[in-house]
């Protein structure tokens, strides 16, 4: 008989009684010969995921140190789920009880369609890495090999799931020099999607603009909302395809509240949220950080004429909108990266990130 594995069982209802289930199915865990649940986390409700006309769920984490195989593991959850009326017939569809293998030690196991483990779209969800961070902290993700809490972070509270009926797009975000397009095509590459790089240099207002031009903010502005909704429009971007943008959408804002007077503000703001609703949501996005001084160097390299004036102050100010923006992100799961700890030249670190950025599109 193999030694007790520590597992991780993610177990939810949401019809009928829902408490009643997810304790009758605990009891059921425990009664196994082989099973001893040890403990589980605080019981949550999160609303469901991909079908929304359904009700609400309760879910929890158990943690079990069992003798049993996976695979058995595995068939004796789902019986469980067959004696407590799990009808399984669509995806998403209501459930009495759903019982989900989280974690099996730091097994990978890759036997699809019938067991995955780590649970495949476990990253994604705060309930899963909520209680998942409750029970136990510490623990790293067996193939991602990032920490449970860094993955729970990403999410900022929100759940999501992999789409296939989406554009899989990821979006670099930061400030001016921190290096997105860089990052942008060696993931393209990495990843081999298709890249999508903002029309910055070909803006025919933005360097009278950066002379000081103020009369030419709003026509810049404009360009920029137009062209960026042009490249990442519903319609263009094919779904279940693989895009690397080097910009958030969502930096219109960030840029026209630092150009606009308090009038063309409002005017712009209007016309931005008419086109917000035709561009394609992205599926991930990598927040770059670095110092000012650094990204002001990269600035002065790259030698862009129009460019040699911005100050640090400028910057400062693009980096405190950033981190506002990105306090309250939760259109998608977000990564950020310090470029004290990661380096976009070292294939090795390119290599790690594509392969966290996998588990985040539907491919």
């Amino acid at each position: 008989m193999q030694e007790p594995k520590k597992v991780y069982i993610g177990v939810g209802s949401n019809l009928g009684d829902r408490k009643s289930y997810i304790k009758n199915a605990l009891r059921k865990l425990s009664e196994h010969p082989q099973i001893d649940v040890v403990r589980q986390s605080q019981i949550v409700e999160s609303p469901p995921l991909g079908i929304a006309n359904q009700p609400d769920y309760l879910d929890t984490i158990t943690e079990v140190k069992t003798t049993l195989p996976a695979e058995d593991l595995f068939a004796f959850m789902q019986q469980i789920e067959k004696e407590l009326d799990r009808i399984r017939n669509v995806k998403w569809a209501p459930r009495t009880i759903d019982l989900d293998l989280i974690l099996y030690g730091n097994d990978i196991i890759d036997m699809p369609p019938k067991l995955i483990v780590p649970h495949p779209e476990m990253h994604l969800r705060t309930f899963v890495l909520g209680g998942m961070c409750e029970l136990n902290p510490e623990l790293l993700h067996p193939v991602l090999k990032v920490s449970l809490i860094e993955l729970k972070h990403r999410l900022n509270g929100r759940d999501f799931f992999l789409d296939t009926e989406r554009p899989q797009l990821i979006s670099v975000a930061g400030i001016i020099g921190v290096g997105k397009t860089t990052l942008a095509e060696k993931l393209t590459d990495a990843l081999q999607g298709q890249i999508v790089l903002e029309p910055y240099a070909e803006n025919p207002y933005l360097p009278a603009l950066y002379e000081g031009g103020h009369e030419y903010a709003l026509a810049s502005q404009i360009y920029f909302l137009t062209s960026r909704t042009e490249q990442l429009a519903q319609d263009v971007l094919e779904k279940g395809k693989v895009y690397i943008s080097d910009y958030v959408f969502e930096k219109e804002l960030i840029y026209a509240r630092q150009f606009l007077d308090k009038q063309q503000f409002e005017l712009y703001h209007k016309t931005n949220t008419q086109f917000a609703f035709k561009v394609s949501a992205q599926v991930l996005t990598i927040y770059l950080q670095d110092s000012i001084q650094n990204c002001l160097e990269r600035i002065h390299q790259r030698n862009r004429s129009f460019e040699q004036n911005i100050q640090p102050d400028f910057l400062q100010s693009l980096s405190n909108a950033y981190e506002n923006l990105f306090d309250d992100w939760n259109i998608s799961p977000l990564i950020k990266l310090s470029l004290e700890q990661f380096d976009c030249t070292k294939s090795e670190d390119i290599d790690v990130l594509a392969r966290q950025a996998k588990s985040y599109i539907a491919v």
